[in-house]
């Protein structure tokens, strides 16, 4: 069947990305609307459930030598998936801060956004393809995983509204300045450019790099947290994949509203919490099950976003 050919293995899942990527490059080039944004968010996510739904149906063509059972796939896929999701909507406070720091102009977040996907697509890919293997030969590595897992979200609770991070000399930009002149003016979305000395660094290549960095020290929390969900090499990139390819249009959605989810840490706190204590019981009679771990992150996101709607909705009627 064409379906099961083209999600056969990681080399349906590569074309399959690059063929979203290409997609999604092609068809919000420029600026974006908050209308077209939030229609391509609404694709994105549509087509990862779709995916589920391929899993389902497909899942021994698409990873034969997995033991789960299709129906344990596609949970475990979805579970990840919002998992990955929920945490991927933190970075977007951070790419405002960067963003705003940087003074990067509103028609260069686009591209600045889809390289920095692309950055984090295959630095992930990489984390993940280190990662598996590692927690298949030494299972006392999901313990310490789960441990580091409780202490970040323990610490993210703590910190919160603690963000206000200077980027402008961190290692990235400390790098390109030790080896390139740095333009101090952007050049429409040119990384590079050539003056009478010679090859300038735009401060566009700067951002670039520094959205890239801060992906990774974001991938340190959820690469581990998803392999609390499941320890399938396919399904953990799948769902870092389907989660980061809709950040970029879901970041024009929520750009405007980010500072109106008062309770979006302590939720993303409490998942990571949950998460390292499911991590640490994984091999015990009291592990935690896959649809219960898909139904407590479905909750706690209902329960975050609700409850920071009920307080926005109190200092817009205090403020009247």
């Amino acid at each position: 069947m064409f379906l099961s050919e083209l999600f056969s293995g990681y080399e349906g899942l590569l074309i399959l990305t690059l063929l979203m990527l290409g997609i999604d490059l092609l068809l919000t080039r420029g600026s974006i609307s908050f209308r077209s944004a939030a229609i391509w968010s609404v694709f994105w996510f549509a087509l990862a459930f779709l995916f589920a739904g391929a899993i389902f149906f497909f899942w021994p063509d698409m990873s034969p030598t997995s033991l789960l059972s299709n129906s344990e796939a596609a949970t475990a896929f979805i579970t990840g998936y919002l998992l990955e999701k929920s945490l991927s909507v933190d970075n977007l406070f951070v790419f405002a801060l960067i963003f705003s720091q940087f003074k990067v102009p509103e028609k260069n977040v686009p591209r600045i956004l889809m390289l920095g996907i692309v950055g984090a697509l295959i630095l992930r890919g990489i984390m993940i393809s280190l990662g598996a293997p590692l927690i298949a030969k030494f299972h006392v590595v999901l313990y310490l995983f789960g441990f580091f897992l409780i202490w970040t979200g323990v610490q993210m609770w703590r910190q919160h509204g603690e963000e206000n991070e200077s980027f402008s000399d961190g290692f990235p930009v400390r790098m390109v300045r030790k080896f390139l002149r740095v333009s101090p003016d952007y050049h429409g979305n040119k990384l590079l450019i050539r003056d009478a000395v010679g090859i300038l660094a735009t401060p566009m290549l700067v951002v670039v790099l520094v959205i890239a960095m801060t992906d990774v020290m974001f991938a340190l929390d959820s690469i581990p947290a998803i392999f609390a969900v499941t320890q399938e090499p396919y399904l953990v990139l799948a769902a870092n994949v389907f989660a980061l390819l809709g950040l970029r249009s879901l970041y024009f959605v929520l750009g405007g509203m980010l500072n109106k989810f008062a309770y979006l840490h302590h939720t993303l706190a409490f998942m990571l919490c949950f998460i390292g204590v499911k991590m640490l019981l994984i091999e015990t009679p009291f592990a935690i099950a896959t649809p219960v771990s898909l139904g407590v992150i479905v909750t706690s996101l209902a329960v975050g976003i609700g409850a920071s709607i009920w307080k926005q909705r109190r200092i817009e009627k205090a403020a009247a």
